[in-house]
């Protein structure tokens, strides 16, 4: 039995690897390349899938919100509803936890929170955090945000302006990503110790 992290079992868990290259192309053509998990044939492909079961068990008990996040992060099929909630929830705890806005502002920091969760979720995905930020300056992230969403902020005062409300949708995906894996890593640690 190997256990790996758990974003890389959560991941594992609604994976159904096929026989052929045709999901393997239809896979690159909508995501890039992404992480996959070699199929598993006999004893070890049930145990496999046993412990696919417990961690499925454990994700699909988790709040709404915290469902839809780790979702929206470690499904190999997201959807636009896993990403829109996740996107509400990461907006949301930042909004909480920093100064209130104006209404114009308000309605920019909807989309800069966006935008964190994309770059939160291409840093994230595959299981080890290793990936580098697509959106590394402050411009490339005005730019992402104009180009995607047709926001366009103000180059003058982004510290002033933004970097805190940045930081605290990061803060705030941190926090749910801990939240939502909690759960998994808790079963994966009950299943190593059993072991």
């Amino acid at each position: 039995m190997r256990l790996s992290s758990a974003r890389d079992e959560w991941f594992n868990a609604y994976y159904r690897p096929g026989d052929g290259t045709n999901r393997h192309c239809e896979s690159l053509a909508l995501v890039g390349p992404y992480q996959s998990t070699e199929r598993v044939r006999g004893v070890a492909g049930l145990v496999n899938e046993t412990i696919g079961a417990h961690v499925r068990s454990v994700v699909e008990r988790l709040p709404a919100d915290l469902f839809a996040f780790g979702n929206h992060l470690y499904h190999p099929d997201s959807n636009d509803l896993w990403r829109e909630v996740a996107e509400w929830s990461v907006f949301q705890l930042a909004y909480l936890r920093g100064p209130k806005m104006y209404a114009k502002k308000h309605a920019k920091a909807e989309f800069v929170a966006m935008a964190v969760l994309y770059r939160y979720r291409r840093q994230h995905q595959g299981g080890q955090s290793a990936a580098p930020d697509p959106l590394p300056t402050p411009e490339a992230f005005r730019t992402f945000l104009d180009y995607t969403y047709g926001v366009e902020l103000d180059a003058r005062n982004w510290d002033r302006e933004w970097e805190e409300f940045v930081q605290a949708c990061f803060t705030a995906c941190n926090d749910l990503d801990k939240m939502a894996l909690g759960p998994v890593a808790g079963l994966l640690r009950a299943m190593k110790c059993a072991a």
